[in-house]
């Protein structure tokens, strides 16, 4: 059997556990989640909804039952407070579809 030699030593360490990720120009450039509203107040208000919305809507649709875990804004607030805090605005997803269909979505153009 043939041993693995280990990576120990040609793995360089990050500065930071976390990639930003932000287009240059957007509007949450240099922001951090707090400053764009997603602060203590966000928390409890995602909590209520999660608790009240249990199953991701979008899985509903194919006939699939996925606990929800992300409160999505449908159309993207894009710093607007009024909007942000619009529950007419918000639904309730499963991670996988928050991350895959409603962003090629938004990618898309078809988002709202």
């Amino acid at each position: 059997m043939v041993r693995l030699k280990t990576l120990g030593s040609r793995i360089k360490e990050s500065s930071g556990s976390r990639v930003k990720v932000v287009t240059p120009g957007s509007w949450r450039s240099g922001m951090t989640s707090s400053q764009r509203g997603y602060d203590y107040k966000w928390q409890k208000a995602r909590a209520r909804y999660l608790r009240d919305h249990p199953l991701c809507i979008y899985c509903e649709r194919y006939g699939l039952t996925a606990a929800s875990s992300v409160v999505d804004h449908k159309v993207p607030h894009r710093g607007d407070q009024d909007l942000f805090w619009n529950e007419d605005n918000w639904q309730a997803l499963c991670k996988t579809c928050h991350d895959s269909v409603k962003q090629a979505e938004e990618a898309a153009g078809l988002a709202g």
